[in-house]
């Protein structure tokens, strides 16, 4: 990936070029093991029985791998990444799994593919890292095929008396403390940046403010999911046909 790339697309690579050995394990424990639940209500969302699904911000290919175990569909994982597109290449070839998913370096926000190319498509956590959700979302839907299913996941923040506290001390205390305990200080930075991050970007783009987006990017019977008491939002809709 070139060093040219857009400030967030930048800052997003820099925080998780460190995190590989260590991110799925780590991103299971600090989060009670709740991230792999959320990916599963996602691909559940998506599936097709065959065909070309593209998975934007890949990582190291944990939804890649789902997408491809629960279906017999090709699987292109895209992200920013390169050390973490290089574990996840490990971790396909470990699971027999080098002839049907493939991972390659790019950009959400201009996919190296050709106009309606994919059956269907997953993101997980990328609106946060790009200048322009809005047309980060129009990218999106380009190369997805008409009639073509969209899901995503992110995290969220909890709302009410109780939860809405909770959250917000384990995001601004425990997290970064547990990252730092269990990965040393790489972690520790993510831990720091994620609760004050997550906020921000619900603040400027509310879960209502997100489905129009959809909307306007051309998806319809757009639906939500909040999990976890709110920590977690999967998100789904298709592609319009005209």
């Amino acid at each position: 990936m070139p060093d040219d790339v857009p400030g967030p697309n930048r800052f997003a690579r820099d925080l998780f070029a460190p995190l590989p050995a260590r991110y799925d394990r780590l991103a299971e424990l600090l989060s009670f093991g709740q991230n792999g639940q959320w990916r599963m209500a996602m691909v559940g969302r998506v599936v097709p029985a065959d065909g070309v699904v593209l998975d934007v911000a890949s990582g190291t290919a944990g939804v890649a791998l789902q997408l491809a175990s629960r279906s017999r569909a090709r699987v292109v994982g895209v992200d920013l990444t390169e050390e973490m597109l290089r574990q996840g290449q490990r971790r396909v070839a470990a699971a027999g799994m080098s002839d049907r998913v493939v991972l390659v370096a790019g950009r959400a926000e201009q996919l190296p593919f050709p106009d309606a190319h994919f059956d269907a498509l997953t993101f997980t956590y990328l609106l946060r890292y790009v200048r322009d959700p809005q047309a980060t979302l129009a990218e999106l839907a380009r190369v997805l095929k008409p009639g073509g299913t969209m899901a995503s996941l992110e995290f969220c923040v909890p709302t009410g008396a109780l939860w809405g506290p909770a959250w917000w001390a384990y995001t601004r205390l425990a997290l970064p403390a547990g990252g730092l305990l269990l990965g040393g200080p790489e972690w520790y930075r993510v831990g720091r940046f994620l609760g004050p991050n997550i906020s921000a970007h619900y603040r400027r783009y509310p879960v209502s403010w997100t489905v129009q987006a959809w909307q306007k990017a051309g998806f319809t019977e757009v639906g939500t999911r909040i999990m976890s008491l709110g920590g977690g939002l999967v998100m789904w809709g298709t592609r319009a046909s005209g």
